[in-house]
């Protein structure tokens, strides 16, 4: 059985099975434990005890180590729950319960580490105004869903591009750091990157610099500044020059794909996706992208190195 304390002395398997490494780790956990205290407290809020917190039956878990494990572990491999269950000592139904439940502890963990992306315009805006250079990169990221029974909803969640089901998020990344400073909300994945960012109305600092690609052709923020690669004219070619400029352009949008390899390490936003509570998807995708910029901050090559 899964526990902090027999994971926590093999550094790579630590950093395999939850994502982190053991700094990272130790920098989300006080957060974690004060959101858990937290919701205990809201639930004995006005009710009497007919034993202190903490008598009964013991369960799976020894502390909130564990409990910090459990569900970075749920993110990272995303196994079925009921191997999730095996892993820790516990059933399926079990695992799908501490499952939601924790989810949103992690979340507000990361939140209280100034983590997580801004989801809001007037948020974005501020958040943005903060980074050094004002350099952003925005790109659109797919995620496979399980093909819809509803004939409707196959039509609507249907990419014609990625030749399945899905759904989709645009991403803000700060070009200098890496991280993922603003989430657009989760929608079909046959969305136009562009409409999406449309509808989101997007504020950006002004003088910012923005690097996009083709699937946000014709988007112009206002007070931006936007580079894109040059596309090809019809019947005839780019100019040395031409070319040479968007092999610069593309040397900086690169970023974009190593901040969504990050995202993507956690498997929850990878695989397909299997969960059917209302909105869980989005906030698979919000926490992902948290635990994507903690990582930031804890490089776990460098951890390794030093090991």
């Amino acid at each position: 059985m899964i526990s902090h304390a027999k994971i926590s002395r093999h550094r790579r398997m630590f950093k395999t099975l939850t994502g982190l490494s053991t700094e990272g780790f130790k920098q989300i956990l006080p957060s974690f434990e004060e959101a858990w205290e937290a919701d205990l407290d809201r639930r004995d809020a006005g009710r009497l005890r007919l034993r202190g917190r903490g008598g009964g039956r013991k369960g799976g878990f020894r502390g909130s180590a564990d409990r910090l494990v459990f569900i970075l572990v749920y993110f990272r491999l995303y196994p079925i729950q009921a191997v999730q269950g095996l892993l820790f000592g516990m059933s399926q139904p079990q695992a799908n319960e501490w499952v939601h439940r924790l989810t949103p502890f992690l979340n507000a963990a990361l939140g209280h580490q100034q983590q997580l992306p801004a989801r809001q315009p007037r948020d974005l805006e501020a958040v943005l105004g903060e980074c050094e250079g004002l350099e952003f990169i925005i790109d659109g990221v797919e995620r496979p869903i399980q093909r819809p029974k509803n004939p409707e909803r196959q039509r609507q969640f249907y990419s014609g591009k990625k030749k399945r089901h899905s759904i989709k998020n645009n991403l803000i990344i700060d070009r200098r750091t890496r991280k993922i400073k603003g989430l657009s909300t989760t929608c079909e994945g046959k969305k136009h990157d562009k409409k999406l960012a449309d509808e989101q109305a997007l504020r950006f600092p002004k003088g910012s610099k923005l690097w996009k690609d083709t699937g946000f052709q014709g988007y112009e923020p206002a007070g931006v500044t936007t580079l894109q690669a040059k596309k090809k004219p019809k019947g005839g070619e780019l100019s040395p020059e031409e070319k040479e400029a968007n092999r610069r352009v593309s040397k900086v949008r690169v970023r974009v794909e190593h901040s969504s390899a990050g995202v993507k390490v956690f498997r929850s936003v990878r695989d397909i996706y299997r969960n059917f509570k209302a909105g869980f998807e989005d906030t698979l995708i919000e926490t992902a992208c948290g635990l994507h910029n903690l990582r930031s901050d804890f490089p776990i090559e460098a951890w390794l190195k030093a090991a």
